[in-house]
């Protein structure tokens, strides 16, 4: 992985991953257009995610059917592992070969970023169930095993990616907004009236560092929680870290001045994923140039920094809006770049 990553490489904006509707094609024009070059260059495309399509296009369920010797199936109470490939197996890969080919379709000689996401493994112990119903969270042998059968399906993943779309540089984002509570012990037993006991710091750091390492480009981290553990992140490799910037507190600034000045990229998710009207552009990034004037960093840092995206994934908002909000996000990452103070 790298340490420093620059603005040609990323792009100055993207989005978070999940789209609204269900239509793969109108989905990868609308993404690669909006983020293709950007207008200026400054615009990293991604392979976005459709939940609205059902099981298997959900962000756990896209995930856990690329698991390598490990197979989940959807039951009422949520996904469950199990001991062989069954149909929502099959339909998860389905919707990402779909996903792909439209990807393809619309990237023909695109070379520059393109981000590739899917759940990170401790958010993905949090949500899978083991057979007896509880989360593999509970289990530290099944979070070994998932981790590593994630390390592999991604590693696969990658490399299909890389086939189809042979002159992009590829990032990889892991979708972590459960960690937190992983690492506090706020996740819910089965019963609903017990938590799971918090996850050693250590192993949660080692996980992610292992699956971070199959990808020899950038990876960023994607959380949309409060207290996001920056420090950790940075720890376990992340070249970037992905957030919802209304979360921050002040309590936040030097681990944020510390992850900055070693050269950690910041996702800023300052455009609302919700329907509401959208402030003007440089409105829309004036917290963080804020931020930056408290913690006393260089205002012509900002553009290589910090890459613009909406809070969240788009997927509960209308298809015009989220068009809106990304479009916004490519002219507030320009606002940024032409006038950093």
């Amino acid at each position: 992985m790298s340490t420093a990553v620059s603005t040609t490489q990323w792009g100055g904006a993207t989005g978070v991953g999940s789209m609204p509707g269900g239509d793969a094609r109108e989905t990868a024009k609308t993404v690669t257009g909006t983020f293709e070059g950007g207008g200026d260059g400054r615009g990293m495309p991604y392979l976005a995610e459709l939940p609205a399509r059902g099981p298997g296009a959900d962000m756990i369920g896209r995930t856990a059917g690329m698991l390598v010797e490990l197979y989940a199936r959807v039951e009422p109470s949520g996904w469950r592992l199990g001991d062989r490939p069954g149909r929502d197996t099959r339909r998860a890969a389905s919707w990402l070969g779909e996903d792909l080919d439209a990807l393809e379709e619309f990237t023909q000689g695109y070379e520059g970023p393109l981000k590739v996401q899917a759940v990170g493994p401790w958010t993905l112990a949090a949500a899978l169930e083991l057979r007896n119903g509880e989360a593999a969270l509970s289990d530290p042998g099944a979070c070994r095993d998932l981790a590593g059968s994630l390390a592999e399906g991604l590693r696969a993943h990658l490399a299909e990616v890389r086939r189809r779309v042979p002159g992009a540089d590829l990032v990889l984002q892991l979708d972590e907004p459960s960690l937190t509570a992983v690492l506090r012990g706020q996740i819910r037993t089965a019963s609903q009236y017990r938590t799971h006991r918090a996850v050693d710091r250590q192993a949660v750091e080692s996980a992610l560092r292992d699956v971070m390492a199959v990808h020899d480009g950038p990876v960023a981290v994607h959380s949309c929680a409060p207290d996001v553990p920056f420090a950790l992140l940075r720890r376990a490799g992340a070249d970037a870290v992905s957030f919802d910037f209304a979360l921050l507190t002040e309590r936040d600034d030097e681990v944020l001045g510390e992850a900055v000045e070693a050269g950690t990229k910041l996702f800023a998710g300052v455009v609302p994923g919700t329907e509401g009207p959208l402030s003007d552009p440089a409105g829309s990034v004036m917290g963080v140039r804020t931020l930056w004037r408290r913690l006393g960093l260089n205002p012509g840092s900002l553009a290589d920094a910090v890459t613009v995206t909406p809070s969240c994934g788009l997927a509960g908002a209308s298809p015009a809006y989220a068009r809106a909000v990304l479009a916004h996000c490519v002219r507030a990452a320009r606002s940024l770049a032409d006038n950093p103070e």
